[in-house]
């Protein structure tokens, strides 16, 4: 994990729906924060994904990433987003290619 973490676009996006959005202080977001320590109610968080989803025009499968599932950091929303965006497959996929 490199330390430019915390200054990436998509963390600095999803920083700003928080404190913007949801009223989240500047200072409780960091890549390290669990959504749950947002102070959040299940319903603000669910909407806040849907506001992530919105901002980066992409739809996160559940499976990938369940809000309410506890421990989510928001270095692992980047992940995903990062990962949905990009079109690249989640790496617990296993590659078609190997058997061929």
């Amino acid at each position: 994990m490199s330390s430019s973490d915390s200054s990436s676009p998509t963390f600095n996006s999803i920083a700003t729906i928080l404190e913007t959005d949801f009223k989240v202080e500047r200072s409780a977001i960091s890549p390290a924060t669990a959504l749950s320590d947002l102070g959040l109610d299940s319903l603000a968080l669910m909407e806040f994904v849907f506001a992530v989803e919105d901002a980066f025009h992409l739809r996160i499968p559940e499976d990938r990433l369940d809000p309410r599932e506890a421990g989510i950091t928001l270095q692992r929303l980047c992940e995903v987003i990062d990962t949905e965006s990009s079109g690249a497959p989640a790496p617990s996929t296993q590659s078609v290619e190997a058997h061929a």
